[in-house]
């Protein structure tokens, strides 16, 4: 699929599925996991919120971010894709951030009752995960290829705990909205699509995009890793 080349604009990475493989089975199977310990009651810290939500437990891919946006980073720039500007990678990763931060606040704002703004809000926290490739092409391609790989799965999970027993649920956290939205949730496809498809695949999606490439970005900015040479 061609040669290596440096993060210019010009291309990105022809083996992104092997650099994001790892990380995504990774979160797949800490998702897999914690429906596993939410249906077996585990305890904290491992699972701590099965009554809908989001929180920041062990076992959550939540967090993960945190930790494969300077991978990805490293990784890349030790490939030859080092970002051709340390500083627009970092304004590219704030902006990205702001917008996420903007698009949420739009949509938690207006979720009690759902409508067209909650609708624009969602969709600007997804607009926020192809900011980061602005500063950093590669990195930021990496990055949503990662976040789809992480954040699909768990919206299929979301998708068969809803639908067990007959709609019933399974009462995790993966099936489990808030009182306050019950009566928008019914039938369970309803709420599957509400609570469950639209943020995995929008607002989680620019989380994990937003987050990453803050984290990654900085780190190198800290660091100095676009300074050191390329392996060949």
């Amino acid at each position: 699929m061609g040669e290596l080349m440096d993060d210019t604009g010009a291309g990105f990475p022809p083996r992104i599925a092997a650099l994001v493989a790892f990380p995504a089975v990774l979160t797949l199977a800490v998702t897999v996991l914690r429906l596993v310990g939410e249906l077996q009651h585990w305890g904290s810290p491992w699972v701590v919120n099965s009554h809908g939500g989001s929180d920041f437990t062990v076992l959550g891919v939540t967090w993960l971010p945190l930790l494969f946006g300077p991978y990805f980073a490293w990784k890349l720039i030790k490939s030859g894709f080092a970002p051709s500007s340390v500083g627009a990678a970092v304004g590219a990763a704030i902006g990205s951030f702001v917008v996420f931060f903007a698009g949420s606040l739009l949509a938690g704002y207006t979720e009690t009752h759902p409508g067209v703004l909650t609708l624009v809000g969602f969709f600007i926290t997804l607009a926020a995960a192809f900011i980061p490739g602005k500063g950093w092409r590669a990195f930021g391609v990496t990055l949503l290829a990662y976040a789809f790989a992480a954040r699909i799965p768990v919206a299929i999970v979301m998708l068969v705990a809803m639908s067990a027993h007959g709609g019933q649920g399974l009462g995790t956290h993966y099936d489990v909205v808030g009182d306050q939205f019950a009566t928008l949730a019914s039938p369970w496809w309803k709420k599957f699509i509400l609570f469950g498809l639209v943020p995995q695949l929008t607002l989680w999606i620019g989380w994990t995009a937003a987050v990453g490439s803050l984290v990654g970005a900085l780190v190198t900015a800290i660091f100095g890793f676009a300074k050191r040479p390329a392996t060949a």
